[in-house]
């Protein structure tokens, strides 16, 4: 029998781990609380049609499919196989493949949108935290599944909504430590206008695919992208003038208005940019407009974001998100807008991994540990463990009445900070010993006054 193993691209995750990914969950999700969002979560597997054609040529190619059941009968082979070539040609088989793992949660949450509208209260604020599957090649902070937070609003045009996502991903860094991440802006109507300057408004995807890989590539070989995608020379040459464009923020607006303020479509996207950056307070976030940021997804109509880990942790995005304002019109709901962002919680606990940023205690799980010394002292210490548990200190009693040794050394494997004995001599004087392993202090107290201890981890 071969050794047992994992798919590529997943991972198990033990006790710590999972105790430091909660640690992010709950701090990503109470500053959701904050801002007024609701939860809300979808099945992990959506119909393909739901998702096929959402997340442009590259996205379509990294949705895992999921074949359909029965396929191993003999008068289904033949039809069988040439569906599943259909299928690795990047196209749909119904008779091989009807449903697929869910990419992301916004094409889900926008198909709940589209089949709930008429009950909604709008703006409908939500969030949701679950996992997401991807086709793609596993490499340090990229996984085949991996969790994503997402925050969106849907029935809103206000940019009120854009500068409060921005302040969620500011307050959300701050209480995590993670100081010096990049925090970008741009517009969707702004890689539009230029695309129109171009002359070539029907390449604007063909443009925003080959500008968003400009990071991974570099300016050569997009500008040999877009000659591929048959842009005249002339056109790239615009093309890289616009991804020259830096300095200052507002050096930035200023050049963006010169190459594209002239169309009506550049000046919207430019005010609504300008817009968000003029409602922050600079001196608290690090916003910065970026032209090359272009968030290859279909849906994206306005203004997008995305944020980078800081410089020494070479791992990429860790968040983005963007405004989608026709997203339920895919599915035959139009006229309902929408604005969200995400999290990227597996590359944010690298990054915090990396830069040792989870508090010390984060370990800790079980806060006491009752002794066991015998049958008598140890249901005397159930009783009080139990108490304890009412009061929501987090105890559990040792199975089996052990040497002392053994217990500590178990207390110590399980960051456990404090233990209770509770031998012969303090049940015959009705009184408990508490050890503070972390601080190496002792006493002994009577039972009656454990339930008003202070234990310093609760």
């Amino acid at each position: 029998m071969s050794k047992p193993s994992l798919p590529q691209g997943t991972r198990d995750f033990g006790p710590d781990t999972v105790r430091k990914r909660n640690y992010i969950l709950n701090t990503i999700r109470n500053v959701f609380e904050l801002y007024g969002f609701q939860p809300l979560e979808t099945p992990a597997m959506e119909n393909l049609d739901t998702l096929m054609g959402k997340y442009g040529e590259e996205g379509d190619k990294l949705i895992f499919k999921i074949l359909n059941n029965g396929l191993d009968h003999a008068d289904k082979k033949n039809q069988a196989r040439t569906d599943f070539e259909k299928v690795l040609e990047g196209k749909n088989a119904k008779g091989i493949t009807e449903r697929a793992l869910k990419y992301d949660l916004t094409i889900p949450f926008a198909r709940y949108v589209a089949m709930n509208h008429a009950q909604l209260s709008y703006p409908f604020k939500r969030y949701q935290i679950q996992p997401v599957w991807r086709a793609d090649r596993p490499q340090k902070g990229r996984y085949r599944e991996f969790y994503q937070c997402d925050a969106d609003v849907v029935g809103s045009t206000a940019l009120l909504n854009e500068v409060e996502l921005a302040c969620i991903y500011n307050d959300v860094f701050s209480k995590l430590g993670i100081k010096n991440y990049e925090l970008k802006i741009n517009h969707r109507k702004i890689l539009t206008a230029l695309a129109e300057v171009c002359g070539g408004a029907e390449k604007m995807m063909d443009i925003t695919l080959a500008i968003d890989k400009l990071e991974k590539i570099g300016i050569v070989k997009v500008k040999d992208e877009l000659s591929q995608r048959g842009l005249a020379a002339e056109q790239i040459n615009i093309i890289e003038k616009y991804l020259n464009i830096s300095g200052s923020n507002k050096e930035i607006l200023t050049g963006l208005n010169s190459l594209i303020g002239n169309t009506e479509t550049g000046k919207k996207g430019i005010e609504e940019v300008s817009y968000v950056l003029n409602n922050l307070k600079p001196q608290t976030f690090n916003l910065k407009p970026d032209p090359t940021l272009a968030r290859g997804l279909n849906y994206y109509t306005g203004i997008i974001f995305e944020v980078k880990a800081p410089a020494e942790i070479k791992i990429g995005s860790i968040g983005g998100g963007g405004r989608y304002d026709d997203l339920t019109g895919l599915f035959g709901v139009p006229g309902i807008p929408g604005v969200g962002i995400s999290f990227g919680v597996d590359r944010i606990y690298d990054v915090m991994e990396e830069l040792n940023l989870f508090p010390a205690d984060v370990h800790i799980g079980t806060q006491v540990l009752f002794f066991n010394l015998g049958d008598a002292e140890s249901q005397a210490a159930f009783g009080l463990m139990q108490q304890l548990r009412q009061k929501n200190i987090r105890c559990e009693l040792y199975h089996e009445s052990s040497k002392f040794d053994k217990q500590f050394k178990y207390a110590e494997k399980k960051n456990i900070p404090y233990i209770i004995i509770i031998g012969e001599k303090e049940l015959k004087e009705n009184t408990c010993t508490i050890k503070n392993l972390s601080a190496s202090q002792q006493e002994t107290i009577a039972v009656n006054n454990l339930g008003n201890y202070h234990f310093a981890s609760s």
